[in-house]
């Protein structure tokens, strides 16, 4: 029953060829009459859904289309005598209208899919006891039980265990991802092996996969401006051959000399060739489909123009913190003062830092931590903004801090200029001083990406001039410029000076697109050619672009560029292939060199064949 609801176009338009058959050999058998009877049962059939869209359109849009020249043409051929070529031409109009609806479903089929695999409950621990229930019943702080096998139910952070997970539902990546303490996973995907407890960090209505598909669902329904084009020039193009049908039903007999059967047949072909089906279905299956292959591949288009402006950008701006790099600051260098016990003093500074929530001292704690060193416990600290932290301990005082807090002399000297020397390398330095003078030095750095030299080295091959705009100070961008490989990079931004240099931009390059995650980059991705948001960014940066990578993954940036110039072929090859179809069948018909079965057959062929071609972009291979 599933079946015949999703494919009844499919069937209406076989049961209509099958109908064609019966009815030919009856036509052949002298049963007129009863041939007669089986080929408007098949026009029936066939016709029906498009003959209902079409009429209903024109209503709609008070405006003629393509659908009412494929009825005038099938009822024309039918008043003259040639049965079988309308009904012939009612079923490859059919048939081409099911491939498209295929088309489309197909292409909605990856979001569908994972609509369905979407999990409804959860294990919930609760008071060491683990209870089934629905996701609407869970809240953000929960602890979650998911077995080997399951479906990862909510967005969250591996508390117990490890694992690894098949994450291709939002990555698109088929190789599984161990993961281990504190590392994100994401709902829908599968826990492949061991059994794990994660905290629940966001709403079920919130998380990553729940923003694929409300975005791509919106995206499908966006069309590109090619496509607005084609579907305002359809219009009068439809006028323009209905009023070239009427002059050939009159011209040819008094200029060529032709016998109104002729005439009117010719009229009849005219109708049917110069039809602009292909020409319609030549871009919206074919972005559509490009679509859904970014959402299997964690890119979210958010419409097809935006598909369109992303294969003639030419310049792309890059934000630092959080887009080039990862955005958390890491321990890179610690050195202690000499002649000290290094395990007490890193418990003592593990115990100050655990005490605050700024990034720096969670990276710092955390570094600790991971050495297997246990924070010294039972101190007081102070919080002293804009500096860093006093702490006491057993009646001594810490001083945790910028080298202006804890004593600037004293942090240019320590170690011989240790300073100056970690600063040319783009480096945070948090010191710590004690009664005695600097204990310590914590060296810190938002490194780079993995993946961000490799896909700067792809842009730039592929013509794409990459500049970074950041608000940090110079040393630090020139740093992060030289290791990412930028053409250029613009330091100490606001978010004003960096919508006025992609003002610069777009007046050299006129397609510019902006790459950012945080709320400061949202005017600068508002103002760009094409705004791509990473996917962990703030809500404002993921509302305002135009296109969001799910996973971070800077590489789906070069990705969608390919993706997007493939779609634009595909489109152009579609629309010269139609047209000349077009103009080829107009000219044989003129010169009475095809008969109607096959102007119906070299026109819906084409249509079915632009169809096909538009499928090509759901292959990931681009």
């Amino acid at each position: 029953m599933a079946f015949f609801k999703t494919h009844i176009e499919l069937i209406a338009a076989i049961f209509s060829g099958i109908l064609i058959v019966i009815a030919f050999t009856l036509e052949h058998q002298n049963l007129y009459a009863y041939s007669v009877i089986i080929y408007l049962m098949a026009f029936g059939i066939g016709g029906y859904a498009k003959a209902k869209y079409g009429i209903l359109k024109t209503f709609e849009d008070k405006q003629l289309n393509v659908e009412i020249l494929m009825i005038l043409a099938a009822v024309g051929s039918s008043i003259i005598g040639y049965w079988t070529e309308g009904a012939i031409l009612i079923f490859i109009f059919s048939l081409s209208g099911a491939l498209e609806t295929y088309t489309m479903n197909k292409s909605r089929k990856e979001i569908t899919s994972l609509m369905k695999i979407q999990p409804e409950a959860a294990w919930l621990v609760k008071e060491e006891k683990t209870v089934r229930v629905s996701l609407k019943d869970l809240h953000t702080g929960d602890m979650i039980l998911v077995k080997p096998g399951e479906r990862i139910p909510v967005d969250g952070v591996l508390q117990n265990g490890q694992t690894a997970v098949d994450e291709s539902t939002i990555s698109g990546e088929a190789l599984p991802v161990s993961k281990y303490k504190e590392d994100e996973l994401f709902a829908g995907t599968v826990n492949l092996s061991g059994a794990i407890t994660m905290e629940m960090t966001k709403p079920s209505t919130e998380t990553m996969f729940q923003k694929i598909i409300d975005l791509v669902q919106s995206a499908q329904s966006e069309k590109s401006p090619s496509q607005q084009f084609i579907e305002r020039f359809e219009g009068r193009y439809v006028k323009v051959v209905l009023f070239a049908f009427v002059l050939m039903l009159f011209l040819p007999h008094y200029l060529f000399a032709w016998d109104w059967n002729t005439t009117f047949y010719r009229a009849m072909v005219l109708l049917v060739v110069a039809s602009p089906c292909a020409l319609v279905a030549s871009i919206m299956p074919a972005t559509l489909a490009a679509i859904s292959n970014g959402a299997k591949s964690g890119i979210i288009f958010k419409g097809g123009m935006h598909l369109e402006n992303l294969s003639v950008v030419r310049a792309i701006a890059f934000d630092k913190t959080g887009t080039l790099t990862r955005g958390q600051p890491e321990v890179t260098d610690f050195v202690i003062r000499q002649g000290m016990d290094k395990k007490i003093a890193m418990a003592k500074i593990a115990g100050i830092e655990s005490q605050s929530n700024h990034p720096l001292a969670k990276a710092i704690s955390d570094f600790i931590v991971l050495q297997g060193i246990t924070p010294t416990p039972n101190l007081t600290i102070e919080d002293v903004p804009g500096n860093g932290l006093r702490a006491t301990i057993n009646s001594e005082e810490f001083l945790v801090g910028k080298p202006k807090f804890v004593g600037e002399e004293l942090a240019e000297t320590f170690e011989d200029g240790l300073l100056e020397k970690l600063a040319n390398q783009g480096k945070t330095v948090t010191f710590v001083r004690d009664n005695e003078g600097i204990l310590a030095a914590m060296a810190l750095k938002d490194t780079v990406r993995d993946i961000t030299k490799s896909t700067i080295e792809e842009l730039k091959k592929a013509g794409i001039y990459c500049i970074m705009l950041t608000g940090d100070n110079r040393k630090t961008a020139a740093v992060v410029a030289k290791e990412t490989g930028v053409d250029d990079y613009i330091a100490e931004c606001l978010p004003g000076d960096k919508v006025k240099e992609l003002k610069k931009l777009l007046k050299k390059y006129e397609y510019v697109a902006m790459t950012g995650d945080g709320i400061n980059d949202a005017p600068a991705l508002a103002t760009a050619t094409t705004g791509i948001a990473m996917g962990a960014g703030t809500d404002i940066a993921l509302e305002t672009a135009d296109i969001i990578l799910m996973k971070n993954d800077l590489s789906r940036i070069a990705y969608a560029i390919r993706l997007s110039k493939k779609m634009q072929r595909i489109v152009k090859q579609n629309i010269f292939f139609s047209v000349s179809v077009i103009i080829l069948l107009i000219i044989s018909n003129f010169f009475q060199t095809i008969t109607l079965p096959i102007g119906v057959i070299g026109h819906e062929g084409s249509t079915i064949l632009v169809i096909l071609n538009g499928l090509r972009m759901l292959n990931r291979n681009v």
